[in-house]
């Protein structure tokens, strides 16, 4: 079935090749695909294209499909284009001609708009929740061990005292700010295109507030040709989002993996959690952040892929478009799994409560020093050359303890600021609004 099929067949070949991956990808659209209609057909009732008695058995038979795409039961059959022929075409087997009338002031292009939206918007919920439960776990571990030092490094060379309760806090607060990206990404997903029809609009009078309302969008995209404009656009958006969250995750995974190693020894996972060698036998490898690691880094490059797609691309529909569901849909899983998993880790990471008493460290306390000698009166750059001097001649000894106690630093972390901060933002995003519409909208 195809919603444009004239009675005209198409070459088997081309039907493949431009059908691509739609069946298997548009599986994911499905619940939100029903959504949509939904609100449409209960529009249309309004402006007199459906009958109420109509209307009712339509929704009845959508809420039974809405009820298999929930349950992953939903599937597209062979020889259907995509999950709105599918839908459209379980409506019309079950209820007659009275399914044939749903796409009535809509056209293919917006169902799509409108279904990439519904399902971004859903799965950036399940990111926030994943990332402020990464969060806690963060800002708890760096509470633990807040007292713990252990060398900061600038170009991998040791330089200033640092501990674990920065170093896990830098994470948690790094992913406060991810979380400013994804809420703008949010705010461009949560708006209505539906309506736009194929870019140009519909001579039905159309009531878009009313779908708006009842698909608990805040705002809609007001102008039809943006509306269309917006396919990819939105997708680029919540891209940058999932690559900054991506961007932290690469670089805790990073720190991982090199605090793991021999070399550093500053931390350890539970046995269960690594991985050996087929021919060493004592390897226990760190294969949990290698894979956040490399995932994390594929997910950044995510933007400048949907980027290539959509660059020379002028106004209007055409079928490029399609091939970003390819990256976009399955992108929300991957970065969900590597926040999960990350946290997970994080869990059960063991730290070495004495890292800082290797005789390797012992410089990273020159600047200690140096800061002692200015608040005994000696100028910066007399007490700078003193203490290096010391240190050329071989006669530096450190006291091993700072005191550091200004906003942020490691006798003052600051963590309920940032906890602050992000229970704020994510109030700010408001999922019980959209809940309480889409619930509505279901009964």
């Amino acid at each position: 079935m195809k919603l444009w099929d004239k009675g005209t067949s198409v070459n088997k070949k081309i039907e493949d090749f431009t059908v691509g991956k739609d069946r298997e990808l548009d599986v994911l659209l499905a619940p939100f695909d029903v959504l949509g209609t939904m609100a449409h057909i209960r529009m249309l009732e309004k402006i007199g294209l459906l009958k109420k008695e109509e209307l009712d058995v339509l929704l009845d038979e959508l809420r039974n499909i809405y009820n298999t795409a929930r349950d992953g039961a939903f599937s597209i059959d062979e020889g259907v284009e995509d999950v709105h022929s599918q839908v459209e075409f379980l409506l019309t087997e079950k209820l007659g001609d009275i399914g044939k009338k749903v796409h009535s002031g809509r056209s293919r292009n917006d169902q799509v708009l409108l279904d990439l939206k519904l399902f971004a918007r859903d799965r950036i919920e399940e990111i926030v929740k994943e990332t402020e439960q990464l969060f806690r776990t963060l800002q708890a571990k760096s509470e633990e061990f807040k007292d713990i030092l252990i060398p900061g490094y600038t170009h991998l060379q040791v330089a200033m005292p640092s501990s674990f309760g920065l170093w896990f806090g830098a994470f948690a607060e790094s992913l406060v700010d991810d979380l400013q990206v994804v809420k703008a990404a949010w705010n461009v997903a949560n708006q209505n295109p539906l309506g736009a029809a194929a870019g140009y609009g519909s001579s039905f009078p159309l009531d878009r507030t009313m779908t708006t309302r009842l698909l608990g969008f805040e705002d809609m995209n007001y102008n039809v040709v943006y509306a269309q404009m917006g396919r990819g656009k939105m997708e680029r958006t919540v891209a940058f989002a999932i690559a900054s969250i991506a961007g932290t995750l690469s670089k805790l995974a990073m720190d991982g993996c090199l605090f793991m190693s021999q070399n550093f020894g500053f931390i350890k996972l539970p046995d269960e959690l690594t991985t050996g060698s087929s021919i060493m036998p004592h390897k226990k490898n760190p294969d949990v952040f290698e894979l956040i690691r490399g995932k994390c880094n594929v997910l950044q490059t995510l933007p400048q892929t949907i980027g290539a797609v959509t660059t020379n691309l002028p106004t209007g529909y055409f079928r490029d478009l399609q091939v970003i569901k390819e990256y976009f849909l399955p992108a929300f899983e991957e970065l969900l799994d590597s926040i999960s998993i990350a946290n997970f880790a994080i869990e059960n990471i063991t730290v070495n409560e004495d890292v800082i008493t290797d005789e390797k460290y012992r410089l990273a306390f020159t600047v200690e020093e140096v800061n002692k000698l200015v608040l005994q009166g000696v100028p910066f750059r007399d007490a700078y050359k003193e203490v290096g001097l010391k240190v050329e001649r071989g006669e530096f000894k450190p006291e091993y303890k700072v005191e550091h106690s200004h906003e942020g630093s490691i006798g003052n972390l600051c963590n309920r600021d940032i906890a602050s901060k992000m229970e704020k933002l994510i109030g700010t995003f408001e999922f019980g609004k959209v809940h309480a519409a889409l619930d509505a909208l279901l009964k």
